[in-house]
């Protein structure tokens, strides 16, 4: 498993906001959403490949119960199978952060799915070979449904105006199953200010709608900043 980064922060996003988690960052995504705020996970994947004992020796000492699987995108990677398996088997919490494009047969403790919205894909000039490619990968619903059904969820949704937010309603409309309690709105963005402008009108929108709203705490904590 190709992996860009492990280290220990506070949980940012989602119903863990403020939990103490080791993060392992997989390098790789099948995506290629022109905000991605992990570029050396993604456009220009970065780190090492690690055997699963590797990890978990890298895991281990940090002495944190909460771990969370990002990317990138980690469901790219079929050892993430028997890393979770071990996980849970020696006591953590774990959690996977995926965009719901790819199924593994693995266990979890919570399934972050983050689907992508048709304002996540690239122009063709800034990317040719993925403007198609990725509005084509972005939305597969029977992974959805799979990963649902079988693991407890949280959704977050990425939205920078008032259209997107549209979108997620017609989304919802192609799910009854998917709770709208476990569903979050999240403003596109990863400066503070511009956070706080969209917020303004996002937090009435959510309550109007029954939905969450989810801040991003890490870029108010820490900024945009690798390994927070």
């Amino acid at each position: 498993m190709r992996v860009a980064e492990i280290y220990k922060s506070i949980q940012g996003e989602g119903f863990l906001t403020g939990t103490e988690s080791v993060f392992v960052r997989a390098a790789g995504c099948n995506l290629r959403c022109w905000f991605c705020d992990t570029p050396f996970a993604s456009w220009n994947p970065e780190g090492e490949d690690l055997a699963v004992e590797e990890i978990v020796g890298q895991i281990a000492p940090l002495a944190c119960r909460h771990v969370v699987l990002t990317g990138g995108e980690p469901m790219l990677f079929a050892e993430l199978i028997p890393l979770c398996q071990h996980l849970q088997e020696t006591g953590h919490q774990v959690t996977i952060e995926t965009a719901g494009t790819l199924y593994l047969p693995l266990v979890c403790d919570l399934m972050s799915i983050s689907p992508k919205l048709s304002n996540s894909t690239p122009s063709e000039q800034l990317a040719p070979k993925w403007h198609a490619r990725h509005d084509r990968s972005r939305d597969v619903p029977d992974v959805i449904r799979r990963l649902v059904a079988e693991h407890p969820y949280q959704f977050k949704f990425v939205v920078g105006q008032r259209a997107d937010g549209q979108e997620v309603l017609q989304y919802l409309e192609r799910f009854p199953e998917i709770d709208r309690s476990r569903v979050m709105l999240m403003p596109l963005g990863t400066d503070v200010e511009h956070l706080r402008r969209i917020a303004d009108w996002l937090v009435g929108y959510c309550a109007d709608q029954g939905l969450l709203f989810c801040p991003r705490k890490q870029i108010e904590w820490f900024g945009l900043a690798r390994g927070t």
